[in-house]
């Protein structure tokens, strides 16, 4: 089975949102919620942006299916809040921030907290995660 991305149709033709898109407004998001450390893309991504290249989508999947987006968003929390409770909010800004800048309709959003981040590793900006959360 084929997935067919979502296509937004007007008087002028077909509008298209790249899953690019989507995850880069989902980040921008999810940063701003309040117990939010970072975003997490594995070593990889991580290891390029420590070389320079900023990636505002980085720590998301975005499966756009037909009329059906679902988000996973992976995050490192500070310590010191509660973990359900960010993660309910991250869940409600990336949906409201995505279904309002796109039109398109999220189905889900997954959250998935890999780490939690020590406030002095955030002071000494070196983003070393203190404890891994499986």
């Amino acid at each position: 089975m084929e997935n067919k991305k979502p296509e937004i149709p007007n008087d002028l033709g077909v509008i298209r949102i790249a899953d690019e898109v989507v995850s880069t407004v989902a980040g921008l998001a999810a940063i701003e919620v309040e117990g939010v450390a970072n975003m997490s893309g594995g070593w990889g991504i991580d290891l390029v942006e420590k070389l320079g290249k900023k990636n505002l989508g980085k720590g998301i999947k975005v499966d756009a299916n037909g009329e059906q987006t679902s988000i996973d968003i992976f995050i490192v929390i500070e310590f010191g809040y509660a973990i359900p409770k960010v993660a309910e909010n991250v869940q409600k800004e990336v949906k409201l921030a995505v279904e309002t800048m796109t039109g398109l309709i999220v189905s889900a959003v997954n959250v998935h907290v890999v780490s939690v981040m020590t406030k002095k590793a955030a002071e000494d900006n070196e983003g070393a995660v203190d404890f891994k959360v499986d």
